[in-house]
């Protein structure tokens, strides 16, 4: 951004004063204004659930995501829309329910929703949003659905939707291909991107891997928008020279395979590692349960210690990274008009119901993490600050037009509702709302007290689960059998149905 805008309009000379008004005829305020927009630098994490820093107690284990929260307002109850990294990125950028969209599974489809669904093929993507206002747009690496590994691996492009960027980077990782001893966690499963594995590699060459990588171009990009131009200079230096930013950076930890280098691996002994208590009812619905350890992974306890230690261990190695990218931010004098949040695709169960991985809808599989850090007067004040109300990954859409002062211009189809209240420090704002989730034919429902999963689409009672996350933050008990509950279950049922109608009535209710 130029500072300098003001003072040399000032310094202009009466025939660039009447070039400027000529070209105000002919060009949009909004196209004027652009410089003046706060720049965006979204960062998502892959398969990261809420075991870091801001939301647990625990030293030095995310430094920079702490740092970021303290700039910044937590969110606590944000939910996924859909446990899989296809069709959760397509709702988060599209700001539509899956069953809206249409993407309900992991697709390298070019145009992602928009070629799933033809009558959206004009809504533009939350990047496309601010393309279309004039910011200059770039994605690295994942952020529409990409395999890991495999895409990665080759360097693909993955489902993304090209038309949401000035500029795309496509991260040519190793992956299982790194310079290390690939260790197999999962006697069970052998597929190296649902299995577990872990490769611990020398600290020297951490600047071989993926998320490394990302970080460094994303930097390149930060230093292409500050810097300087050359006087005089005419070489083309820059796409769209003097507007604010959209960059979106995706890293790939903790994704499996586990891959870190060995300082990262140190904090977490794998003999230390506790595993989760199980709890299982004789009520739990089969389906809920499908991705218990025999069933799928066949770990032995060691071997389970090993994945949790490698999941904390990539997890820090992917913190190390954001924190090189909020330390170019300063270094080049961008945090004070750039407007930083971080957030992950779904969440990740690492045994707790001896469930393991996403793909299903227990809360630990479908919470995640998001961290809103926007500068400036009127937002200092709820800086370290906590929200608690729930809040859908599909909200983020909304709130960063409102962020960016486009909200008059915000596409009438989105779903979602602005998280800008909370960010401003009205922590009670959305404590009447319920997060809405779907898995396969599972769909779930999370309000303030309760969480409510049917399986299928009629309510038979066998395959339903309710749980009072006040007094049962673990989900424990299915009280759905417990007559007491009876007008709970009821009122969840009703809200279920009701917001699963509205997603799968498509555009009808959205238009």
């Amino acid at each position: 951004m130029n500072h300098n805008i003001s003072v040399n309009i000032r310094k202009c000379s009466k025939s660039l004063i009447l070039q400027g008004f000529i070209f105000a005829l002919f060009f949009p305020i909004s196209f004027i204004a652009r410089a003046q927009q706060p720049n965006i630098l979204v960062i998502i994490s892959d398969d990261l659930n809420t075991n870091i820093g801001p939301y647990m107690d625990t030293d030095n284990h995310t430094p920079n995501l702490d740092r970021l929260a303290s700039e910044g307002v937590r969110f606590s109850r944000t939910y996924s829309q859909f446990p899989l990294c296809g069709p959760s990125r397509a709702s988060l950028m599209s700001g539509l329910y899956p069953e809206t969209n249409g993407v309900l599974g992991n697709s390298d489809q070019l145009g992602s929703y928009r070629k799933e669904t033809p009558a959206l093929a004009d809504h533009p993507s939350m990047a496309g949003f601010f393309r279309e206002r004039g910011y200059y747009t770039a994605r690295i690496s994942k952020i529409f659905h990409m395999g890991v590994p495999g895409g990665i691996e080759r360097g693909a492009v993955g489902g993304d939707d090209p038309d949401s960027w000035d500029y795309a980077y496509n991260v040519l990782g190793p992956e299982t291909l790194s310079q290390g001893q690939l260790e197999l966690l999962s006697p069970k499963n052998k597929h190296y991107g649902s299995n577990f594995a872990q490769m611990i590699i020398p600290d020297s060459l951490e600047g071989t891997q993926t998320d490394y990588l990302a970080a460094s171009q994303a930097i390149a990009v930060l230093e292409n928008r500050a810097g300087k131009i050359p006087q005089g200079g005419t070489n083309k230096q820059r796409v769209k020279k003097e507007v604010p930013f959209f960059l979106a950076v995706g890293f790939v930890r903790p994704h499996v395979p586990l891959i870190a280098p060995e300082s990262s691996f140190i904090p977490y002994p794998v003999d230390e590692v506790n595993l989760p208590a199980v709890h299982i009812g004789d009520n739990v619905p089969l389906q809920a349960l499908k991705r218990q350890n025999e069933k799928i992974f066949g770990m032995d306890k060691v071997q389970q210690q090993k994945t949790i230690s490698a999941y904390m261990a990539s997890v820090n190695f992917m913190d190390k990274q954001v924190g090189r990218l909020l330390d170019a931010l300063d270094r080049l004098d961008l945090r004070n008009e750039t407007i930083v949040i971080f957030m992950s695709d779904h969440g990740y169960n690492l045994g707790e119901h001896d469930c393991w991985s996403k793909s299903s809808l227990w809360e630990g599989s479908i919470r995640v993490p998001v961290i809103f850090s926007v500068p400036g007067k009127g937002y200092e004040k709820a800086h370290g600050s906590s929200s608690d109300g729930i809040t859908e990954l599909l909200d983020i859409y909304p709130t960063l037009v409102d962020l960016a002062g486009f909200s008059s211009e915000k596409p009438a189809i989105l779903q979602g509702k602005s998280m800008l209240p909370q960010i401003k420090g009205n922590s009670t704002s959305h404590n009447a709302r319920h997060a809405y989730t779907i898995y396969n034919d599972g769909a779930s429902i999370r309000d303030e007290k309760w969480r409510y999963t049917r399986w299928g689409e009629v309510a038979l009672g066998n395959n339903e689960e309710l749980y009072d996350h006040v007094n049962d933050p673990e989900e424990f008990e299915n009280l759905v059998d417990e007559d007491k509950y009876a007008k709970v279950l009821a009122s969840m049922r009703k809200k279920l149905d009701e917001t699963r109608n509205n997603a799968q009535s498509n555009l009808k209710n959205t238009e």
